[in-house]
């Protein structure tokens, strides 16, 4: 399939380039996304960020090069560490010895194969869904700064949740809905060169003074909802981006996605996953 091999060629233009600089970007065009897409794709499929992955295979490949009888200064240098200190400490947090002790025979090493999409049949486990056509909608309510670097932002956004939270803004946010779609949105925006993650509601009220807004733009849509704890969400998203979207016909968008919270359960919420999407040509 297109998207398979799409995936495929990113990861061998990385694999190929172990030792040298890896260029996001590049491998973002050889899926043919952005890399703020191609990265956030690869940490939900994958499971790890991408950036932990090349650390990985780099001291894989580390490794097998140091029992070939590589000097540890060479192997260091070729995979990116400045210093044998640093290439010391990193070796050791995967390994869990040294870089001269894995010259010996007999160490016990950790490798970690290359990444390889494909589709796997697994349990006939569904997933509810609806494709929507949706005019654009207003959203109002706060925002932080995200990256493009989409690692950065698996720790800053739900920092900024808590903030939110604490601060007593969700109360306010919520008095401003009276549009579709109804519930505690959180989503990602493109504004010129900016990135930023809103926490809103869809409304045609004023902006209050210590808020924004943002104009969602039109799309087509696949809604999944789901329910469960607050990290059922995260598993939802790996599903869609794992199973559902490869053999779907779609491809993501490049455009906002979208988290809806229908209720405020804590242990078992209900809530909808948003994904624009575009007919593959």
């Amino acid at each position: 399939m297109e998207w398979l091999k799409r995936m495929n060629d990113a990861i061998e233009y990385m694999e190929d380039n172990l030792a040298n600089d890896i260029s996001f970007e590049k491998a973002a065009q050889l899926a043919c996304c952005s890399q703020y897409h191609f990265q956030r794709m690869f940490s939900y499929i994958i499971g790890v960020p991408l950036s932990e992955y090349l650390r990985r295979r780099r001291l894989t490949k580390a490794a097998l090069d140091l029992q070939n009888g590589d000097k540890v200064i060479d192997v260091a240098l070729r995979y990116g560490y400045d210093s044998p200190t640093a290439f010391n400490r990193a070796f050791q947090a995967v390994h869990g010895v040294s870089p001269s002790a894995a010259q010996k025979p007999d160490t016990v090493l950790k490798a970690y194969p290359r990444v390889n999409f494909q589709i796997i049949i697994k349990g006939a486990e569904e997933m509810d869904y609806r494709i929507v056509q949706k005019e654009a909608f207003r959203i109002v309510g706060v925002r932080t700064p995200i990256s493009t670097d989409v690692e950065v932002n698996f720790k800053c956004v739900p920092a900024f949740w808590q903030e939110v939270a604490q601060k007593g803004f969700i109360q306010q946010i919520l008095e401003l809905m009276n549009a579709e779609p109804k519930g505690l949105l959180g989503a990602s925006a493109c504004e010129g060169e900016k990135h930023f993650y809103y926490i809103a509601v869809a409304t045609d009220k004023a902006i209050p003074d210590n808020m924004f807004e943002y104009t969602v733009p039109a799309s087509t849509w696949a809604i999944f909802t789901g329910s469960g704890s607050p990290g059922s969400i995260a598993d939802l998203q790996k599903r869609i981006f794992s199973e559902w979207l490869p053999t779907s016909g779609y491809e993501w968008a490049e455009s906002s996605d979208i988290e809806v919270y229908l209720d405020d359960n804590p242990t078992d919420m209900k809530y909808e996953v948003w994904l624009p999407i575009i007919k593959k040509a």
